[in-house]
């Protein structure tokens, strides 16, 4: 524990949003270089919290200490620096006051951070505006660093960059994160936010567990002392922590079962035994890619790519952001055609893919509504649950089955998408970044749906400790159009590629300059093709009437917010081609900026 002095202090705060207060009589005190993880279930106010302690949001009442000349930097959950018209220009928001001389810093932070520094904002991905947020808050070297959900859209390079600032940072961290490896090395400390009280203890994340059952074990003690009855939200937290923790061991070993398996798998496909197998292997077949090939201009995403996934395969996609991931998704679910190469997909395949922005949901009905719109049952992997039971799988309250859509948090919503992705009847379950802006509870209720599922499994992440847990095997995509298959965990393939690196750039970088020298003249990366300056020519005007019909579409479905209820033909058909319009806008302005790179 620290000896110095408090930097900040909070004592008696009270928050009331609506009747229900959020917290009363909340107190906590952060020293310097206190390495601090915030944690709590969604509408806990965690994030809330972090508004008070930046000065953004002022309580209804609190005695606060600020230790004077303290600098506090403060980065959001959501993007606030849309105006800004680059991401250079974002960094340089961080300052106070503009000062050119000072300009040095954003030039070593957009590099720490490989930031595309000259982008237009608008045109950024979540992870590039991510990584320009994060610099914004670092410019200003403050004193206090307040992070919520700074690791959203980031992929693991940056993610493991972020650990090591925050380790070297001098002043005080406070961060809020649902990815349990990134807080189990950058915390040194824990604040839980639990009801409306804030427990605190002198020990990182890694330590979680076990002390956040020992405080619901006294509680329990404590209630059953007074004979009162234990409350419902108590009972669920106090089960499921148990639960899972007794739960998490069988699936563990299913899970090793399952790499074992897939190892077995990839030894039958490249044995000379193949044919005596390749009955069983067909019968089970749910995906089979021979040599295929994906580029976008002079960029190779995917090159010379084969597998074959079985039936009860869950396959991992990892890589940097831009490697192609997605791109990969959409070729072996055959909603993109290779450039060269074969895919088949299996007979009698049901797909269902979740995606948490994409999923519409309409604010105006019910959760019950939402989730079944006729009667009070709705089939779910096989057979009838009542809707209310179903909900509560979710960590929803019976009352809150007649609340409506609008009313929920955040988090609320995510679970909700979630559980009318997942009612969805199918035996291949794709999941693209399912992990971003999800709480831990419901990371672990996802953990546990997908270890009770029966079917093949695809997913995009950059979580760590949610791969380690759900992937049978892992595609690495370095970034160059290779694919690599790891059978293992996710740390245990980080640990693999840290030591490649150097042994392969000796290896390959004589040969590559040693061409470039014979063959200085032979092909130059500057010519262009006719079809190259032709597209170069008419890409941005086709991308700025995709831009017009997105922004038009847009403003119809926010305007008319019953277009769902009174014309869902018409609700279905615009959000189809506003998704159509996102895809092919973002692949022409790819191809648009190899072009121009190559010029």
């Amino acid at each position: 524990m620290s000896a110095e002095p408090p930097i900040i202090t909070l004592k008696n705060a009270k928050l009331t949003f609506g009747v229900k207060p959020l917290f009363v009589g909340l107190e906590l005190n952060i020293s310097k270089g206190d390495k601090i993880c915030l944690v709590g279930r969604n509408g806990s106010g965690k994030s809330t919290l972090l508004k008070i302690l930046s000065g953004v949001l002022e309580p209804d009442e609190a005695e606060m200490y600020v230790q004077p000349g303290l600098k506090i930097s403060y980065m959001p959950q959501e993007a606030d620096c849309m105006e800004c018209p680059t991401l250079r220009d974002v960094v340089l928001s961080g300052l106070e006051k503009y000062d050119a001389s000072l300009e040095y810093k954003a030039d070593i932070l957009i590099n720490t951070l490989a930031i595309k520094a000259e982008q237009q904002t608008q045109q950024s991905s979540g992870g590039e505006v991510k990584k320009a947020m994060l610099a914004k808050a670092l410019i200003s070297d403050p004193n206090v660093l307040l992070l919520d959900e700074p690791t959203n859209h980031l992929d693991i390079e940056t993610i493991e960059k972020l650990e090591e600032i925050i380790a070297n940072f001098s002043g005080a961290v406070v961060v809020i994160s649902h990815d349990k490896m990134f807080l189990n090395h950058v915390s040194r400390k824990t604040f839980w936010l639990d009801r409306g009280l804030l427990y605190t203890n002198n020990k990182g994340f890694s330590f979680f567990d076990a002390w956040q059952e020992q405080i619901l074990d006294q509680e329990i003690i404590a209630q059953k002392y007074l004979n009162k009855k234990i409350d419902e939200e108590l009972e669920w937290l106090h089960k499921g922590v148990t639960a899972r923790r007794k739960r998490n061991q069988g699936r563990l070993k299913r899970l090793q079962a399952l790499r074992q398996e897939r190892r077995e798998q990839i030894k039958q496909i490249g044995s000379v035994h193949l044919e005596i197998e390749e009955g069983e292997l067909k019968s089970k077949m749910v995906i089979e890619a021979k040599h295929v090939s994906k580029s976008y201009g002079a960029r190779e995403l995917v090159k010379d790519f084969s597998i074959r996934v079985l039936k009860g395969n869950r396959i991992g996609i990892v890589g940097p952001n831009g490697a192609g991931k997605t791109t990969l998704v959409k070729l072996l679910t055959k909603k993109l055609e290779p450039d060269e190469g074969h895919i088949r997909l299996g007979k009698n395949l049901t797909e269902a893919y979740f995606d948490q922005n994409r999923i519409s949901l309409n604010p105006k009905k019910t959760l019950w509504k939402t989730l079944c719109n006729e009667g009070d049952h709705i089939w779910v992997r096989g057979h009838f649950r009542h809707v209310v039971a179903y909900l509560k799988d979710f960590l929803f309250k019976p009352e809150q089955a007649e609340a409506l859509v609008s009313t929920l948090s955040g988090g609320e919503k995510n679970r909700l998408m979630l559980a009318l992705a997942l009612a969805q009847e199918s035996n291949f379950l794709v999941l693209d970044e399912p992990t971003n802006d999800l709480d831990m509870d419901t990371l672990e209720l996802l953990e546990e749906v997908l270890d009770e599922y029966e079917g093949t499994i695809l997913i995009v992440s950059h979580d760590r400790d949610f791969m380690d847990k759900v992937a049978s095997s892992l595609l690495y995509m370095k970034g160059d159009g290779t694919i690599y298959e790891h059978v293992g965990a996710y740390t245990e393939l980080l640990e693999k590629l840290k030591s490649m690196p150097k042994k392969e750039n000796k290896k390959i970088s004589k040969p590559i300059d040693t061409k470039q020298e014979q063959q200085p003249k032979r092909k130059t990366s500057n010519q262009l093709s006719y079809k190259d300056k032709r597209l170069l020519e008419i890409l941005p005007l086709e991308i700025e009437q995709m831009e017009e019909r997105i922004r038009k579409i847009e403003k119809e479905l926010s305007e008319d917010t019953d277009l769902y209820l009174s014309n869902p033909a018409q609700f279905d058909a615009l959000t189809a081609e506003l998704e159509t319009l996102k895809r092919q806008k973002d692949e022409k302005e790819t191809l648009w900026l190899e072009i121009e790179t190559k010029r």
